[in-house]
């Protein structure tokens, strides 16, 4: 599809966005202008407000209901589990035909729960890999998406449809959309996005108060991610807990072996295990490609 017929394909959806936090916010205001329109869904009256006042919605509601037979994309952005519930309430919410994406943090238990979806709608798993560690509307951004990877991982029933809709808002939103299945997803977040947030959070324990004159950019950034809400990044955790605990064995072992070095006043050793992690990082980092390239892998990737 070339550019200018996506452009025409996106205009004549009706996005309906569950969720008005940060990513939901953030998508809403990234596709402001880009499609039909725009409906929002939420709890918190304030946050609703906001969303008219800042004209990221061309309507909501606190009532799924209300909106939901306008849709016919419809976007779960709500926590993991608020995700799930949503997922057994949408048939007697939504009578017709629709789109389903989520943007939850982990895939596999959502995109089991879609497989129950009936046939009239048409889902798929959705996660866009951005954020900030403030959760509300009031820090959302129309360009939070930008130059991110959207993850997306089909369901067996996905149809063509629904995946050219979810490339197409992808890309709207200024993403680029990265297909995978949901496994794999779960696998490769525990490690480059859970992990991170436990080490963050353990750094942040282990350092005594009476440091902080000393607290400088180095702590500031590697600690940045322990800010999160705890309540919201337990239901993550809980959600990925196989795949977290295999990543935390990684990192032990690694802790470990620098541990040792540094004990045995073994410098050469450690000078290696130091230039080997900054070559792994640079290489991890440099190994995206185009970032507007809609990159694939298999359907069942092979365990690493």
């Amino acid at each position: 599809m070339s550019a200018e017929s996506e452009d025409g394909f996106v205009r004549s959806l009706q996005v309906l966005i569950i969720g008005l936090g940060l990513m939901g916010g953030s998508l809403a205001l990234a596709l402001r202008g880009k499609v039909q329109a725009v409906l929002g869904v939420d709890t918190h009256a304030p946050t609703r407000q906001q969303a008219l006042d800042r004209g990221a919605v061309d309507a909501v509601s606190a009532d799924p209901a209300a909106l939901l037979p306008q849709a016919d994309v419809i976007v779960l952005a709500t926590p993991v589990r608020s995700i799930l519930r949503l997922l057994e309430q949408l048939p007697s919410l939504h009578p017709g035909r629709a789109v389903v994406l989520d943007v939850g943090s982990t895939k596999r238990d959502i995109v089991e729960a879609m497989a129950h979806l009936p046939e009239r709608f048409d889902p798929l798993g959705g996660h866009p890999m951005c954020g900030k560690e403030h959760s509300s509307f009031e820090h959302a951004e129309a360009d939070l998406y930008r130059g991110a990877v959207f993850a997306l991982c089909p369901l067996e029933r996905t149809s063509a449809h629904a995946r050219q809709v979810a490339e197409s808002l992808a890309r709207a939103a200024g993403a680029s959309p990265f297909w995978l299945d949901a496994d794999t997803h779960d696998r490769w977040v525990a490690a480059t996005s859970h992990l991170p947030y436990l080490l963050a959070g353990a750094l942040a324990s282990s350092v005594p108060p009476q440091a902080a004159p000393l607290a400088g950019p180095g702590y500031r950034s590697t600690s940045r991610l322990a800010a999160q809400p705890a309540d919201l990044m337990l239901e993550v955790l809980a959600s990925n807990r196989d795949h977290l605990l295999t990543a935390l064995s990684r990192a032990r072992q690694h802790l470990d072996l620098l541990a040792q070095t540094l004990e045995a006043q073994d410098w050469q050793t450690l000078r290696t295990l130091l230039e080997d992690s900054a070559r792994q990082r640079e290489t991890l980092l440099n190994s995206g490609g185009d970032p507007h390239e809609t990159h694939r892998v298999p359907r069942r990737a092979p365990a690493r």
